[in-house]
Formats: C-alpha cells, structure tokens, sequence
C-alpha cells in the first residue's frame, strides 16, 4: 500500500475538518470532491472572485446528497481576518489554495496581487495558529524559481523572481517559515508546476494552455503559441496535487513540516510537444477536427523559459508519488473539456 492510499483509508476510517479556502476554484473544487469522497468535513472559504458557484454544483452532483450535508460554505474574502477566524475555527487541516493568479495580470496589478496573496495569506495564517490548526498547507508555485537557470528545479535553489505573483509567492514562503520558528507552527508549501484537469478554466485572457488549446481546437479557433514553441513546461494532472496536499496535510513525519516541496511530474514538455499530444488526442476523439496548426506570435513578458521539476525531496520526504502523466491526464480530463467547450 503506498503512502497515499493508507493515508485515504485513514482518513476515511477516521474524518477529520478540513478547510479549503478557494473552494470554488479549480484545485479547491477538485481537494473538495476527494475529501467529501473520503467521508471528511469540509468547510470552504471563497469570494467568488475567480472561483465558480457552477464548480461547487459539480461537486455537489458527484457527491450526493449526503456527503454534501458535511460541507459548509463560507462566502468571503480572505482579506476579512474576522472571516479568517470563523472558518479556522474547529479546523484541523487547512488547505490554502485562494489567490490571484496570473503572471501576466500581476504585471498590471500588483497591488492588488499583494492584497490578496500576501496580506490575505497572513490573514489566514494568523488565524490558523489561534485556532491550533494541526496543519497547514498552502498553494506556492514554480514562479518562485525566476530566472535560475539550472534544470531540474531544486527547492532549495532559486533565481531573481519576474514578476509581482512571483514574488507573492514567495513572500508567503517566508511567512511561513517565520511562523515555524517564532511560534513553532507547522506549515508545508506546495510548489505547483503547471496543474491542469477537470474544472480548470477554458476562458478569459488568463485562461491555462490546455483547457484553452482544446476549446479553441473543438471550436475550429486558432491556437496561439508564445514564442517558438520550446518553451518548456512540467505539466502536472489535478490528482497529483490533490495527493500532495493530504500527504503534506497527515504526514508525521517531522522533519516534513515546514518545508516546500515541488508538486509536479518531473517531466519537462515543450509547447511544442503539448501541442501534438493534445491536436492528436482531439483529432482521435473527432477526426473532421484534424489539420490544425499553431498560430505563433511574441513571447509574453515575465514567463519564464523553461521548467521541470526535481521531485525527489516530495518523495522521500512525503511519499509523493505521481500516478497520473501527461497523456493520461488528458485522457481522463478531456470529456469534460469537451462539455465546458460547448
């Protein structure tokens, strides 16, 4: 039995209250699907901002009418610390994944990006620790590598950040690891690389670059690639990342705690590949959709040029373990991107 699957029958044998905050989002809504599956009680916190109510009535269909009466719905913004309070309050787990995302967007609103992602987050935090919270995990990401040039990523080595989400991320790094050592609270970072998966957002100037790509190919709309398509990225699917946050969540492990780890498959994809995996696997599905090809244009100011991630410190640290590539992913995920598609 691996980490994760005894972590599962633990959870499931013994519920646990868990908060979620961006439970509306894509990784939120996904962590909420899991634990209410793994008979846990869940409390969500969201301002709907960029979460969606039509995520939390998918969640609601696939869980049914009794699983759905252990959630409760919090509508706020992390920004409100008395909001803060109340949804920590009786949490054993928190699970922080809501923030601003976007490299581009943070590029013409940073301070909004650090209202939400740093002075939120220390709201959160602050909570957390009155409230005893075991433990809590929150969403970093690999835009805190910046401009290091060294491939695969190791946590412990990082670059000059380029952009104002980048830097969000990172301070929140830095909290953390300021609360472990004045106040002895236990965190762990997620350092996520490119996730991807059902409920992931197909619209809009930020929308990710798979859910886009294949909207845009079911839809006989051009494809944009930034750059000339060597890009590299490490696409991670959703049920790694669900898999990261229990196991960083429950591990007992105590030289685990306080750490941030790389979430990822540990395997770079240029964009140019991405683009032939996912054409063929639109083309297989509907073959009328087959000959189209990649519109090319100027890369986009603050992306970084490549990503992989190093996973080795997740693993043994963790026990994390990837169950779900690329291909596969997408495989699982496309007849939802299909639906959200129209």
């Amino acid at each position: 039995m691996s980490p994760y699957e005894q972590i599962r029958s633990e959870l499931a044998a013994s519920p646990k209250t868990w908060l979620v905050t961006g439970v509306a989002g894509f990784i939120g809504s996904n962590l909420l699907e899991v634990l209410l599956a793994l008979g846990q009680r869940v409390v969500g916190l969201d301002n709907f901002c960029a979460g969606k109510r039509g995520n939390l009535d998918e969640v609601r269909a696939l869980a049914g009418p009794e699983a759905w009466r252990r959630f409760q719905m919090i509508e706020a913004d992390i920004g409100d610390a008395a909001a803060c309070r109340a949804a920590c309050r009786g949490a054993d787990y928190v699970l922080h994944q809501a923030a601003l995302g976007s490299v581009p967007r943070s590029l013409g609103d940073p301070l909004g990006f650090h209202a939400s992602n740093v002075t939120g987050f220390l709201n959160l935090l602050v909570a957390a620790r009155d409230a005893g919270v075991k433990r809590f995990v929150y969403a970093s990401s690999s835009a805190v590598y910046g401009d290091d040039p060294e491939m695969p990523k190791i946590e412990e080595r990082i670059g000059h950040l380029l952009s104002p989400y980048a830097a969000t991320k990172r301070v929140n790094e830095v909290y953390a690891d300021t609360f472990a050592r004045a106040y002895g609270f236990a965190s762990v970072g997620l350092r996520y690389f490119n996730v991807f998966g059902p409920r992931q957002d197909p619209e809009g100037a930020y929308a990710a670059v798979i859910p886009k790509w294949i909207a845009s190919l079911l839809r006989r709309e051009p494809v944009f690639i930034n750059g000339d398509g060597e890009t590299t990225r490490d696409f991670c699917f959703i049920s790694n990342v669900v898999q990261a946050n229990l196991l960083a969540a429950t591990t007992a492990r105590p030289e685990a705690a306080n750490q941030v780890y790389n979430v990822a498959l540990g395997k770079a994809t240029t964009l140019n590949e991405l683009f032939r995996i996912v054409s063929d696997l639109v083309r297989g599905q509907q073959p009328e959709l087959a000959g189209q090809k990649p519109v090319y244009r100027e890369f986009r100011s603050g992306d970084i040029r490549h990503s992989c991630a190093d996973i080795a410190k997740a693993r043994r640290l963790l026990g994390y373990t990837p169950t779900d590539g690329l291909p596969e992913g997408l495989a699982s995920a496309f007849g939802w991107y299909r639906r959200s598609a129209g």
